[in-house]
């Protein structure tokens, strides 16, 4: 068996190479790998060159879960793509990409100097909550969607069924169904709905931990559950997050519901491809089970590990999957409550 030295040995090679074949080093050139933390999904590097600092980013075939979770690697494509695609409706809200090299299944995309970019997700723990962060957001969440709703093109480039039911639906939503049987009914209408909902191009993880608040706003990094399907997701999963960022600092916990109201606000006053109702409802529906899902899904949230905290947002998500509401309003103040 190799040793881990020599399978890092391994990697830098095919790493270099790659960067070789998108002109980012030169002949000869080493530069300095430093291999980040943070992601459960892909292995990333910051790479350091004489002329420039920047990242590359390779999807991982298991994801460093507890979990098995295995997902096709063949993601890392469709992130460049979505990147890409963002870029054209939000330009200043997506990092700079500079070229996907199909071989190593890897990119390269600009580094977010953290002395310019804040952490969105450590922002939210340590209570510094920024309602008009919020609302940028949910507009350049919107903006997206709305710039990709009805292109049967975009809708042919991104025909991800799989790899999405592969990392959302069957992680979060029938994960859940097979812990909470008498809730699975439900739980497989949602994932049903959702899947066979197809209006315009979804992120998939619009989480605080895949956005940098920087100096033109936010930034969305981590695509890879990139698809051509139902909006309600992006928005879902993102309040979600909000909600139970409140409960890790109970101190904000109103500032974090001031954030969910401004980025709603903010999404909604932008949705112009449906009947806002119509994709409100389909929203409260879905949170409830992705609020669950977080607690006892594939992949449960690490800041929730008091038993009291998981007891408060299993009976709050089951409540309202047993007696659904059409309105984010009913669902945040229930939460307040």
């Amino acid at each position: 068996m190799p040793s881990d030295a020599a399978s890092a040995d391994d990697a830098n090679v095919e790493i270099l190479a790659a960067l070789a074949r998108l002109a980012l080093v030169a002949d000869g050139e080493r530069p300095r790998l430093t291999p980040l933390s943070g992601g459960v999904s892909s292995d990333i590097w910051k790479v350091e060159t004489p002329g420039r600092i920047f990242c590359i980013k390779r999807a991982l075939p298991k994801l460093k879960v507890a979990q098995d979770w295995q997902v096709p690697v063949e993601r890392s494509r469709y992130e460049y793509a979505w990147l890409e695609e963002a870029a054209r409706h939000v330009p200043e809200a997506v990092p700079a990409l500079f070229g996907f090299d199909a071989a190593a299944g890897l990119f390269a995309l600009a580094w977010l100097d953290p002395n310019a970019y804040r952490w969105w997700k450590g922002e939210l723990r340590d209570g510094r909550v920024d309602v008009a962060a919020a609302a940028a957001v949910g507009r350049a969440i919107a903006r997206i969607h709305k710039g990709t709703a009805g292109r049967r093109d975009i809708a042919e480039t991104f025909a991800t069924d799989e790899i999405f039911h592969a990392i959302r639906l069957e992680p979060y939503l029938l994960a859940t169904a097979r812990v909470h049987g008498d809730l699975a009914h439900r739980l497989e209408e949602l994932s049903a709905i959702t899947a066979d909902t197809r209006l315009a191009l979804v992120h998939g993880d619009v989480s605080p931990k895949n956005i940098m608040m920087g100096p033109a706003g936010p930034v969305l990094l981590d695509a890879e559950c990139a698809w051509y399907g139902d909006p309600a997701f992006d928005l879902a999963l993102c309040l979600n997050h909000l909600l139970l960022k409140g409960l890790w600092c109970p101190s904000a916990k109103s500032c974090h519901l001031n954030a969910f109201d401004s980025l709603v606000s903010a999404y909604l006053a932008e949705v112009d491809w449906e009947a806002v109702g119509v994709l409100e409802r389909r929203v409260a529906h879905l949170l409830p089970g992705l609020l669950l899902a977080r607690v006892d899904g594939k992949s449960p949230v690490e800041y929730l590990t008091e038993a009291r905290d998981k007891g408060r947002v299993r009976a709050f998500a089951r409540r309202f999957l047993v007696g659904p509401v059409d309105k984010l309003a009913a669902l945040r103040e229930a939460w307040a409550r």
